[in-house]
Order: C-alpha cells, then sequence, then structure tokens
C-alpha cells in the first residue's frame, strides 16, 4: 500500500476500517436526561480548567441509537456537567459508555468523547421511560421518568437551546513513549437538528458506586426533572478550544 493511500484511510486497521469518513447522520436518536444537584466541590474536582462549573447541577442521559450512518446502532449513557467556557455556556462530557466498537472507537479517537463499553439500555415499560447502565456484569445506574405526561407541550425552545449548545471533550491521546501527543478541550456542535419530540417531567435517578464507572462520585442530592427527547441531527468534526500543550 502506498503512502497516499494510508493517508486516505479513514481509521485502523486498513483491511476494515473501524468507522469511515464523517460528518455522521444519526436518525430518531432518543434521549432521557436527568438532571440533579449534586455536591459542588465534586463537580469542580471532576471539571478540567479552564472550565468553570455553573452550579452545582448534574445530568445523566441516556441514548438510543438505532441508526447512525458509518456506526450503527448502539445505545449509550453519558454524565454531562453543565459548565462555560470564556463565559459561553457549554456542556462537558465527563463519562460515556456505549456498546458498540465503531462509536467507541471513533468517539474517543475523533472528537475526545471519554467513551468505555458498558451496556446501556433505554425503553418505555407500561407508563415509564426507564435508563439502565451495567458495566462489567453489575448495575451502575437506573433512571426513570414518566411517559409523556406534557405531550400536547408547544414551547420547545429550551430543548433547542440544549441541543444547539456546544459539547466539550478532554481529547487525551499518548504518545510512543507514553507521553501525551494531545491534550485539548475540544467543542462540538450539531448540526441539522430535527427535534420530533421533547417532553419534561417528573424523574427519579439511582447511581450505584462502581469502580471503573464511578458517576456516583457525583452524588445524587436532589433530582431536579426529567427531559425525554427524540431527534435527528449531524455530528460533525470538532474543533479546538483549548490545548493543553501549546
Amino acid at each position: 500500500m502506498k503512502k497516499s493511500d494510508v493517508l486516505k484511510l479513514p481509521s485502523m486497521p486498513l483491511q476494515s476500517p473501524t468507522f469511515p469518513r464523517g460528518p455522521y447522520r444519526f436518525f430518531r436518536r432518543q434521549y432521557l436526561v436527568v438532571s440533579y444537584q449534586s455536591d459542588a466541590a465534586a463537580i469542580r474536582e471532576a471539571l478540567p480548567e479552564p472550565l468553570v462549573p455553573a452550579g452545582d447541577t448534574v445530568a445523566v442521559q441516556w441514548l438510543d441509537l438505532p441508526d447512525g450512518e458509518g456506526f450503527g446502532a448502539y445505545s449509550a449513557a453519558a454524565q454531562i456537567i453543565p459548565c462555560t467556557f470564556k463565559g459561553e455556556p457549554c456542556n462537558f462530557v465527563s463519562q460515556m459508555y456505549v456498546d458498540n466498537t465503531p462509536p467507541l472507537a471513533g468517539g474517543r479517537e475523533i472528537w475526545g468523547y471519554p467513551m468505555k463499553y458498558g451496556k446501556a439500555v433505554l425503553k418505555v415499560t407500561g407508563d415509564t421511560l426507564t435508563g439502565t447502565l451495567d458495566y462489567a456484569t453489575q448495575r451502575a445506574a437506573t433512571g426513570t421518568m414518566v411517559y409523556k405526561h406534557d405531550a400536547f407541550r408547544a414551547d420547545l425552545s429550551k430543548e433547542k437551546e440544549l441541543l444547539a449548545r456546544t459539547q466539550v471533550t478532554l481529547k487525551m491521546i499518548p504518545d510512543i513513549d507514553g507521553t501525551p501527543a494531545i491534550a485539548q478541550l475540544v467543542g462540538i456542535n450539531f448540526a441539522d437538528v430535527k427535534l420530533h419530540g421533547a417532553w419534561t417531567g417528573e424523574a427519579r435517578l439511582e447511581l450505584i458506586p462502581a469502580v471503573n464507572c464511578p458517576l456516583a462520585d457525583l452524588p445524587v442530592r436532589r433530582v431536579t426533572g426529567g427531559l425525554h427527547m427524540v431527534t435527528d441531527m449531524t455530528l460533525p468534526y470538532g474543533r479546538v478550544l483549548h490545548d493543553y500543550l501549546a
């Protein structure tokens, strides 16, 4: 294989790239977001400078992604910390767990999403929207929300603002000798977002301490609400907000 052919590869291995070149379009992407108040000092410890916490609120979200171009179908769960970067409101993706190799590898290598392998499930059972996360065969988180109790709400401006907000990740890639080759805060903004529906309501959240899935290190003090959304959107490439090696 020639050098020019190597440089055209979207990912490894060369015989069968793990993921194709982006951007990536998602259809009928479903969210359960449970927001809660946590410990302010623990939030500050989990948030890399120069990001600044936006209060004491954290969210755990479940995603069901049945149709991701280039990635296939998978589910995910993430812990999100609202914050600011140079005064701009944004969301830091602190932890993320997925159950499919292409998005796990692509998420880490391209955008710096902090993805590890875990089994997240988002489904409707009876009158309840339920999200669960298992890590190393043990339950690490359970979220529940009432199902579409405000089905006739017309104003979805807050949900549209949330989807438009910059996501921030900490991208860390070591060099061949183990020293940092890349150490960046990366900004990501979804594009071509279509919001099929959004519903709010009562929710509950249980986080179970787990050494390799430490969502519970940001403990639940009080659940402030649940959000259920269904969207189509495009995940484009990101941009460097802050370079720790510069």
